[in-house]
């Protein structure tokens, strides 16, 4: 390994650009140290064994909607899509109406054993086309015309729903984990709390970056200042969190097979976190690639493929070791596609679509109500018919026992799939 920084960052900006050249450590604590993370939670309640965990799984760019529930019955839907639109009998049979994508057999099988289900057409009001925009609504659960500095896993921690895990640095583990090369918005909150994050994929120089980390932690201390003794108490911290979780990744026997893309091996990674008992409530891993704005077909059916396969696998480790009642998964993704085909045989950046829930405590395959396709005129948007914080206000309340409005600053109706 280079060596590239010759002192321990002197700086919180120097200390995010370690973060950027792919440290383990990546917004570990929101950069506090266990010493303050402790003062803010050692009121908190250590959660129970069987605590409810959640698994938040982003699909990056704007997944297709029409395209991965296919109202396999509607004309409408082949006069948009003529070259697009997934064919009646390849279609993976729902009801009398709607098919999964062919890919997403997997996924299908899942959802005739009762373990996996869909919310459909899922979006916002006066929706935003931009991808940083509408992540950024999603992630923080705001309105269209609302900037919240917080996320909404970060206010449900600051609220200690359902108690938190221990501190950080002291024998405790990280009240939330990202598989990302940033800390996702959704975790941001107004108290610190201590979170992780590791590498997609998850094991790519562990032994580089532990040894990075080792170096920096020994080395003499030249400034001897409030700012650097908080840096380097976060650096512990971080090294003490990253020994223990690439030696239980690295030991990890699994119950299924993964595939061998850096998706299914994120989810490989957050199980053996999940078996090896940490007290983490939310995990969060991204797919990327959904942006298909040309030669669709090939690219989206290769990231359902990803995504179905990958879901299955986890899921099916986790009835193995007997851990699936305590698991919820939940995609998300920032808006659908135009429900028309474009010119370059791909679709636009849409507004609604559906996203998968996942786990043994799922009830039903179908909620919620499709899309209307009925006369709709070229580069026309779909009207969404679910708000994406009912799903939220449904796993706070239902799956978290945690008040909605202290987290959603208002009350969404929850759905019936928990």
């Amino acid at each position: 390994m280079n060596n590239l920084y010759q002192s321990p960052p002197a700086t919180r900006r120097e200390f995010l650009t370690w973060g950027s050249k792919g440290i383990g450590l990546l917004a570990f604590s929101q950069f506090a140290p266990s010493f303050l993370v402790q003062s803010t939670l050692a009121a908190t309640p250590a959660p129970e064994k069987d605590r409810s965990i959640l698994v938040l799984v982003q699909l990056a760019g704007g997944n297709d909607g029409l395209n991965t529930v296919i109202p396999y019955e509607d004309p409408e839907y082949y006069r948009l899509r003529p070259t697009l639109g997934i064919k009646k009998t390849e279609a993976l049979r729902l009801d009398d109406h709607l098919g999964l994508h062919p890919s997403l057999s997997a996924l299908h099988t899942l959802m005739q054993e009762g373990r996996a289900g869909i919310i459909q057409n899922v979006g916002y009001p006066n929706p935003n086309h931009s991808h940083f925009r509408s992540s950024e609504i999603w992630e923080t659960g705001s309105e269209s015309n609302q900037f919240l500095p917080t996320g909404w896993i970060g206010r449900f921690l600051d609220n200690d729903c359902g108690g938190a895990p221990g501190t950080a640095g002291t024998g405790g583990d990280p009240v939330a984990v990202h598989v990302t090369n940033e800390l996702p918005q959704s975790f941001q909150g107004d108290k610190p709390h201590s979170t992780f994050g590791l590498r997609g994929g998850g094991r790519g120089n562990n032994k580089e970056n532990l040894a990075f980390l080792e170096k920096l932690v020994k080395e003499d201390d030249h400034q001897a200042n409030a700012n650097a003794s908080f840096l380097r108490a976060t650096m512990m911290d971080a090294l003490v969190t990253e020994q223990r979780v690439q030696k239980t990744i690295g030991s990890y026997r699994a119950e299924s097979a993964y595939p061998g893309n850096n998706f299914a091996q994120s989810l490989r990674n957050v199980a053996s976190l999940i078996a090896a008992g940490m007290s983490t409530r939310v995990y969060f891993v991204s797919l990327g690639g959904f942006d298909t704005h040309s030669n669709q077909a090939n690219n989206h059916a290769n990231l359902l493929r990803n995504l179905s396969e990958g879901l299955a696998a986890f899921q099916k480790d986790l009835v193995a070791k007997k851990l699936d009642s305590q698991v919820l998964t939940m995609t998300f993704s920032e808006f659908g596609r135009r429900p028309n085909e474009n010119e370059s045989r791909g679709t636009d950046h849409g507004t609604a679509a559906p996203l998968f829930i996942m786990g043994s405590q799922i009830k039903g395959a179908l909620h919620g109500t499709p899309p209307s396709l009925n006369n709709l005129p070229k580069n026309q948007d779909l009207a969404f018919s679910t708000d994406f914080r009912q799903v939220y206000a449904t796993v706070l309340d239902k799956w978290f026992s945690c008040p909605t409005d202290q987290v959603l600053n208002k009350t969404y109706a929850p759905l019936p799939f928990i």
